[in-house]
């Protein structure tokens, strides 16, 4: 037997302290053991600081985007891998198929979405640019910078390869190192993927630690630019984010708990309808689920009152069906609980529900091997929910659910209210009044709602998924606190700046133009340089060209567009206008004939244009003109070996009267050919 060792300080250590040994909870033998301490937690955090942080702050968002991606994708390859330890935490294989490769496609969508939502470079420049003063030679910028500590990921035992890799995106791609405390039941797991990290040399030094065991000064030494990010019982959670350092120091926090989340059949279905089968087949399918031990698990279920029972029969049919047994055997449908800790728990919280609710099915499964750690499901009901408490107090983190009747939906969201606040919630209905009544209702007790009938099911990830591209987390009993959602949660590791100054200095400090900034005015024109040798602030000032008549004729036959402020002196006349106007499109195309080049050259295509506004009418007889200046540089790889090397130029361009008075702003995008293939 190998005894697992937590990697630290660049290497795998060994520990000392007491021998905690790790039990398969399928049949009780034993897997190995690890030492429970052992570790200088302070030279740990201070080589992720000092090593891993600054390695990682040397790279641009991008870079960090496509870190991710090759992670990703080496992760892929050894995933088979990961399957039979998955197994020895008591899951089946689709437990382990949504842990692992989920857990690896969140490295993925981090991938994309850093790229694409995140301009290439070291600071994020969040928002647009305040304007200070009256003549522009003040303004202010928000950006967003990494904070230069370390995030410790305290993480549950149920998801030891999503729950790590779902922090652990974000974490990096905001440019900070990460210190991960496994589960200790399913640390085994957890060190497996670490094995395969590290193997791939594709993290810089220090980026990721993983440490064993319970160090009890873990929390000690925490700075205000660390992070605690914690997964796992409310009790726990708000044990250690009351620590008087992170109370001295104002460490972040981020407590994501275990709530009782609802799921409510609306009282527009009837049992014929096909949102009623898929109400119970969801009921009974985040019942046994990795056997109920996740946090978003339907803990309640309401119902109508009327049609109490034949929900409660449909649940059982389906529950008789469940074969529960060793998640190896293909046949297997839920497997075991974490181990003998987590059944003695479960069992516990059972009792006290039984004091005041019926039990509807206990399942008739039994269990020979007494050192494993199986449960059969529970469906308990409620008569009364809204005067009795336990339902709504009492969690039993297992395969276990409690049937609630209402009667109207104004009973039903004071029933889910009664949560005290949970991670999801979940609407079957065909009612859009329904719903929005239920989502107002409903919505601030919750950090995401599911509404769910046949249009979206066949598409739908179920109630329990949390996905990459949206926020995981709820207030009150699940914790408050916030994880994935997007590009969201990489906020969590950086902090925002408010910048103020001159915009040719914010400029030059956010790699990003700002108008009103100095700009350069080359001989050459940009449109003939590669993308290497655009320089933010590059600018082109065009010539000008007079709007005639004919011209908003001409647009008009060409384009179809004969609203009547374009070609009706009469009505124009009569309009907020008082005389025709050029169509807005139109000054976009003359502008664009302003600027272009017309020879072949670096420039391959327009990628796009964004953020237009019309801020002033263009008459006949005005003369315009188009200013074009890089505002901002985005390198882009290639997909295929054969693709030209470029990258996204994104230009800042006013158009503007004789007046010189703006009467267009917006951003044009380019791709932009570069000379070097790296």
């Amino acid at each position: 037997m190998i005894r697992l060792k937590s990697y630290a300080l660049g290497k795998w250590i060994e520990g000392a302290g007491d021998i905690i040994p790790l039990f398969n909870p399928v049949n009780g033998e034993k897997i190995t053991e690890f030492f429970s301490d052992g570790l200088d937690i302070k030279a740990i955090l201070n080589y992720a600081r000092k090593v891993g942080g600054a390695n990682l702050r040397e790279m641009t968002f991008h870079q960090r985007g496509r870190m991710l991606k090759e992670l990703a994708q080496y992760l892929m390859t050894r995933k088979d891998e990961f399957y039979p330890p998955s197994y020895q935490t008591g899951a089946t294989k689709i437990d382990s198929w949504v842990d692992i490769e989920g857990g690896i496609s969140t490295l993925f969508t981090y991938a994309s979405k850093g790229r694409r939502e995140i301009p290439d470079g070291k600071v994020w420049v969040e928002g647009n640019m305040e304007m200070l003063s009256k003549e522009g030679t003040f303004v202010g910028q928000h950006i967003c910078v990494p904070l230069q500590g370390v995030a410790i990921h305290i993480n549950a035992f149920n998801f030891p390869v999503w729950g790590m890799l779902e922090k652990l995106a974000p974490t990096l791609l905001a440019g900070m190192p990460a210190v991960v405390k496994p589960a200790p039941v399913s640390s085994h797991l957890a060190v497996k993927i670490t094995e395969a990290i590290i193997d791939s040399k594709i993290l810089p030094e220090g980026a990721l630690q993983l440490i064993l065991g319970e160090p009890v000064d873990l929390l000690d030494h925490l700075t205000n630019q660390d992070v605690v990010t914690f997964t796992g019982s409310a009790a726990t959670g708000q044990k250690l984010k009351s620590h008087p350092n992170i109370i001295k120091n104002s460490v972040r926090f981020n407590l994501e708990a275990d709530s009782l989340n609802a799921s409510v059949l609306a009282p527009d279905i009837t049992t014929d309808m096909e949102e009623f089968n898929l109400f119970v087949k969801e009921v009974v399918n985040e019942m046994t689920s990795k056997a109920g031990q996740k946090c978003t698990a339907i803990r309640r279920t309401l119902v109508p009152a009327n049609l109490i029972g034949d929900v409660t029969e449909a649940i059982k049919e389906r529950l008789v069906k469940i074969k529960i047994g060793d998640p190896s055997d293909k046949e297997t449908r839920m497997g075991s609980l974490g181990g003998k800790r987590y059944a003695e728990m479960l069992n516990e919280k059972i009792e006290l529900l039984k004091n005041s609710l019926e039990v509807v099915y206990e399942g008739n499964e039994k269990f020979e091997n007494k050192n494993s750690a199986f449960a059969s499901p529970v469906l308990l009901k409620c008569n009364d929910p809204l005067n009795t408490s336990e339902p709504h107090e009492v969690e039993a983190f297992g395969p276990v659910n409690t049937v609630m009747p209402y009667e109207t939906i104004d009973d039903a969201i004071k029933i889910v209210n009664l949560g005290q606040g949970s991670l999801v919630a979940s609407l079957y209905t065909t009612n859009s009044d329904a719903a929005e009544k239920f989502i107002l209702e409903c919505g601030s007790y919750h950090g995401r709602i599911n509404i769910i009938n046949k249009d979206c099911a066949k598409e739908s990830t179920g109630h329990g998924s949390p996905l990459p591209h949206m926020t995981h987390g709820g207030p009150g009993r699940a914790g408050g606190g916030e994880e994935l959602g997007g590009i969201r949660s990489v906020l969590k590791y950086m902090q925002r700046v408010a910048l103020q100054g001159h915009p040719t200095m914010l400029t030059k400090v956010s790699g990003q133009y700002l108008k009103g900034a100095q700009y350069k005015i080359d001989l050459i024109h940009p449109f003939r340089k590669y993308f290497e040798e655009l320089e933010i602030g590059e600018t082109l000032i065009s010539p000008r060209r007079t709007v005639t008549e004919t011209d908003i004729v001409n647009f008009a036959g060409i384009s179809g567009d004969y609203f009547y402020a374009h070609m009706d002196d009469i009505a124009a006349r009569h309009s907020m206008f008082e005389k025709r106007v050029a169509h807005g499109y139109f000054v976009l195309s003359a502008a664009a004939g302003l600027f272009v080049h017309p020879a072949k050259g670096p420039v391959l295509a327009n990628y796009g244009l964004e953020n237009l506004r019309f801020t002033k009418p263009v008459y006949i007889g005005d003369t315009i003109q188009a200013k074009l200046t890089c505002k901002r540089k985005t390198y882009k790889e290639k997909r295929q070996p054969e693709d030209i090397p470029n990258g996204v130029v994104e230009w800042y361009v006013e158009v503007v009267n004789q007046e010189d008075e703006i009467v267009a702003v917006y951003s044009i995008l380019t791709l932009v050919e570069r000379k070097e293939d790296n």
